[in-house]
């Protein structure tokens, strides 16, 4: 395995457990979403493996060595794009990715030549002369993005990549991703769940320092295919919206604003007659009303929600 989490832990002198014993692995090879709302635990996770912070219990291994006893190693094999993405402002794109090379041992031909890949694959051609405190947020993350691979290593640790990109920077990253996950490692989290359902075909989901779901998409989306979700659209926004909960088989309602409402109940509810006749009964006006796919978003709303 290149990654190997077990039973991570990581508590703070507040008492707080940032991580609450975890285990996960991951195969050469994939990309892997890590998912969680803020707080849930995935900085501190990618935190502990890239060796930037110490775990309370618990072991991880990258590439076969341990992070706790064999840092400098592991490092040597980990590309990593924290969430706060730190750069030296005062340096030159291009100037910055040669300095951080040579930190990683590179010199010479084979310095030069990465650092010209490195900058053709993530765009920065037209900005590499420029000081990075120049830079947008968003070729400030591809600068970040070139440094993390700029050693060819084998496992990425992104958080966040992409943060602050438009819609066609977020397209090049994507691919630069893809490309990497050939013959790489990558775990990276984001909020952005079509990035998730573009990239990967595995995904974890973190909530309050504990793994709630771990598999490939098809399995999440078959595991909560035992629901029957519909959006409801009124009129306006109903006095009661508890009023749908009475509907038999009703699990949950959650106001969408705007006089829109999701539903879900068990599965074999047939919630379309219920809400009709409903809307029927007490004189509300419903002007649309339609079932919901089990999404990634529905999925992860529904395990991380409290």
């Amino acid at each position: 395995m290149s990654i190997e989490v077990t039973q991570l832990t990581k508590q703070y002198e507040t008492g707080q457990r940032a991580v609450d014993q975890i285990s996960f692995s991951l195969k050469a090879g994939e990309i892997v979403g890590f998912l969680g709302p803020n707080g849930a635990g995935k900085s501190t996770t990618m935190k502990i493996l890239t060796g930037y912070l110490p775990a309370t219990e618990g072991t991880v291994m990258v590439e076969g060595f341990d992070v706790s006893k064999s840092p400098m190693e592991v490092r040597q094999h980990i590309g990593y794009l924290p969430e706060h993405n730190p750069l030296y402002l005062d340096l030159y794109v291009k100037e910055f990715l040669r300095f951080s090379g040579r930190l990683h041992g590179l010199n010479g031909g084979k310095l030069t030549q990465r650092v010209s890949d490195m900058i053709d694959l993530v765009g920065l051609t037209r900005e590499q002369g420029k000081k990075i405190s120049q830079l947008s947020k968003g070729y400030r993350q591809r600068v970040g993005l070139a440094q993390a691979l700029l050693h060819d290593p084998a496992v990425l640790v992104l958080d966040e990549p992409t943060t602050g990109l438009d819609p066609n920077q977020l397209a090049d990253i994507r691919n630069v991703i893809k490309q990497a996950g050939r013959n790489k490692t990558v775990l990276f989290s984001t909020h952005i769940m079509q990035e998730v359902e573009a990239l990967c075909d595995r995904v974890i989901i973190i909530n309050r320092g504990k793994i709630v779901a771990d598999g490939a998409l098809s399995q999440l989306r078959s595991s909560a295919a035992d629901k029957a979700v519909v959006v409801a659209e009124f009129e306006q926004d109903l006095a009661d919206p508890q009023v749908l909960a009475s509907l038999t088989g009703i699990e949950q309602v959650e106001a969408l604003g705007n006089g829109h409402y999701r539903i879900t109940a068990i599965a074999g509810t047939d919630l379309r007659a219920a809400v009709f006749r409903l809307a029927a009964d007490r004189g509300l006006t419903l002007v649309g009303l339609r079932q919901e796919a089990s999404s990634l978003e529905g999925i992860f709303r529904n395990l991380t929600q409290e």
